[in-house]
């Protein structure tokens, strides 16, 4: 006899909302819809194909497995040999297999990976990055270093004449051989020494010149990310001053290359993917432009792999608002849905402000990239924004994901939800590649050097804001004018250029009332500490169901 079976969900009556799953995360974002509007139809149903993959139950296991099972460093065998190898989960090669395939590792120099794209690759690239991001953010580490490090390898035609090929192939490799043996590498990074830290300029690695190009490198790195990597570019001091090098893992005859792994760092977040204390010596490397010319050549790897703390801190922000949005719309507190409860209401909607400019923000820079060899204007927009841009999506994502997290209330402090991963997540891109301090400097550099490039950033906020334009500008002046003065405001400046660029490229895609909410809370309101402050001018309601329209 043939049993009934249930239909419906048992939990529902216990007033336990359904997971957050199965929900395309590319056609449930309006935003992210809108914003790729423009790219070819082949592009966008990729895009849908990816959106769905990312929240399916299968993506979600493979995200968790490869957190819980974190990679172990081999440093010795049996014989007391060195090993120095990192093992990872299984799922972590499953996430580098899928994301490589689609090209995050190198389709921004591949002129054949979007032919319908032509001239938008960034953007594209962006669209990709910005949907994986809500799925897992740790194996994508090691795809940002590897996109980037092509923009250094320019500056030495050899090696990139070498390199560029495997780089890329969309086949990946996880063998341990030679690069040159391999179908696809990946290419890690290090920069960090324990007495400089973010001061470069003080690191002690130094590099002996053995023949043209090639030197032997000596000293050690505090934090050196995906040590699997089949390369990594390191600083290193020259008898002419900072070089900047390109240094195989593994030398071409499979013997090892001099690095020898410590310790692999025991992180908050970001657990999926390695990061190692490393000694060596006797390791050589190819140089990378002028012996003494490092910091410049390794900054244009710098500029890439900031656009991408932006996109993947706008990436998780959105995962974790449309979770607990999904997770208010389910659940009935005090004889209504949590959703219509006035203050949640009005907290959910401040989120989303946010959310929707720092995504808006993020991906106007991948379209600054994309046009800045044509195009003053975004020339100048892609020099003064990378900073701050990435100063300000990364920063307030801890807040924003902990703010979330508080709307599931108890079930959002577990590890079985992806809202725990992202919380721990958050800080790293806000402390890599640079932090907050960093950033404000950064922009302070540019400013000390001239202020036409402010001016040109300036003249395109005021066309995008519209009639807010001009007090807008006044204001950013001011601030610009009180930097160049006391370099301690510089945080001022950095944050409220922040605002006004989100709020301009609102205004720009036409989300007029979001847009009009934003700037009216964020630029023209009283100091802030929390979210929920928005006021009974906008409509709460209106503004989630907008940017997070209910599932049908």
């Amino acid at each position: 006899m043939t049993q009934p079976t249930r239909t419906d969900d048992p939990f529902a009556e216990l007033n336990q909302p359904s997971l957050w799953s199965g929900i395309n995360a590319y056609r449930s974002d309006p935003l992210i819809v809108d914003l790729t509007s423009a790219l070819p139809r082949s592009i966008r149903e990729d895009l849908e194909q990816h959106g769905r993959f990312v929240t399916s139950h299968e993506a979600q296991e493979l995200a968790r497995m490869a957190n819980q099972g974190t990679p172990q460093l081999r440093s010795h065998g049996p014989r007391g040999e060195r090993l120095d190898v990192v093992e990872f989960h299984p799922a972590w090669h499953a996430l580098m297999r899928r994301s490589m395939a689609m090209g995050l590792h190198s389709s921004i120099w591949d002129a054949q990976a979007d032919p319908e794209a032509k001239g938008q690759s960034h953007k594209v690239r962006a669209a990709r990055f910005y949907l994986t991001a809500q799925l897992e953010c740790g194996h994508l580490c090691p795809l940002t270093m590897t996109s980037a490090s092509v923009a250094a390898m320019m500056a030495s035609p050899a090696v990139q004449k070498d390199w560029a090929p495997r780089i890329l192939s969309r086949k990946y490799d996880s063998s341990n051989k030679p690069a040159m043996q391999k179908t696809a590498v990946t290419i890690g990074m290090g920069m960090t020494e324990k007495q400089g830290g973010t001061d470069v300029r003080a690191n002690r690695t130094t590099a002996d010149k053995v023949s043209e190009g090639i030197y032997r490198l000596s000293g050690h790195k505090w934090f050196m990310s995906a040590p699997m990597s089949d390369a990594f570019i390191m600083l290193a001091q020259t008898k002419d001053g900072m070089g900047c090098f390109l240094v195989p893992r593994l030398l071409e005859d499979g013997s090892a290359n001099g690095l020898h792994f410590q310790r692999l760092k025991d992180k908050l977040g970001n657990r999926s993917n390695a990061s190692s204390e490393v000694e060596f010596t006797d390791t050589f490397g190819f140089l990378l432009g002028a012996p003494d010319g490092g910091i410049r050549t390794i900054l244009d790897m710098v500029t890439l792999t900031r656009l991408d703390c932006a996109l993947a801190s706008a990436g998780i922000m959105r995962a974790s608002l449309a979770e607990a949005v999904h997770h208010a719309r389910g659940r009935s507190v005090f004889g209504k849905m949590l959703v219509n409860q006035p203050i949640m209401t009005r907290v959910l909607a401040d989120m989303a402000l946010d959310v929707a400019a720092a995504t808006a923000l993020a991906f106007r820079l991948a379209e600054a990239f994309d046009k800045a060899s044509g195009s003053t204007e975004d020339a100048a927009y892609a020099r003064v924004m990378t900073p701050v841009a990435k100063y300000w999506c990364c920063k307030i994502a801890p807040a924003l994901i902990y703010e979330a997290m508080e709307c599931i209330g108890g079930s959002g402090y577990i590890e079985e939800r992806p809202i725990a991963r992202h919380y721990r997540e958050a800080p790293v891109n806000a402390i890599w590649e640079g932090s907050g301090n960093v950033m404000a400097l950064d922009v302070l550099r540019v400013l000390n050097r001239g202020r036409d490039l402010f001016e040109t950033v300036f003249a395109g906020l005021a066309r995008d804001l519209g009639p807010a334009g001009k007090k807008t500008i006044e204001v950013l002046r001011a601030a610009m004018a009180l930097c160049e003065q006391d370099e301690g405001a510089a945080r001022l400046l950095v944050e409220q250029m922040a605002l006004a660029a989100g709020a301009a490229e609102l205004y720009r895609l036409g989300a007029g009332k979001i847009a009009d909410a934003f700037i009216e809370t964020r630029l023209a309101g009283g100091w802030r500490a929390t979210y929920g402050m928005l006021d009974a001018r906008f409509d709460a309601s209106y503004i989630v169901d907008l940017l997070y329209p209910p599932a049908t």
